[in-house]
């Protein structure tokens, strides 16, 4: 199932870069669930915007879907070409905010002794 997923991922990829619907923006297809007896996949993709602009990229993937279905069942040679549906990916949204509250608490700390700033600092 993970080449399957991986080989799905690899064709909507490619087919979304070659759609021309104005509502689909900056996209990265991020991940491909197919269920086990290929009637489903869940293509999840990062968008860079804001709401509007994910909601609208969203709604241009999904009325894109039979163009792309075909585009599998071209390339791919399933026995079964699976239903695309879309979900937005949060992982690097979840990621930058991650990273922003850890520099936050960093920045929070007080200096170790013996650290390599604080060695600097009684050098001078």
């Amino acid at each position: 199932m993970r080449r399957v997923n991986e080989a799905v991922r690899s064709v909507v990829a490619d087919g979304v870069g070659d759609l021309k619907d104005p509502r689909i923006g900056l996209v990265t297809v991020t991940g491909v669930s197919v269920t086990p007896d290929l009637s489903e996949a869940t293509v999840f993709v990062s968008v860079l915007g804001n709401e509007k602009r994910r909601r609208a990229t969203l709604a241009g993937l999904a009325s894109a879907h039979g163009v792309l279905q075909a585009r599998i069942n071209r390339e791919l040679k399933l026995r079964r070409t699976p239903t695309l549906a879309f979900a937005y990916d949060d992982a690097v949204e979840r990621g930058v905010r991650m990273t922003k509250l850890i520099d936050e608490l960093a920045a929070d700390l007080p200096e170790e002794p013996g650290s390599a700033d604080s060695d600097r600092d009684a050098d001078e």
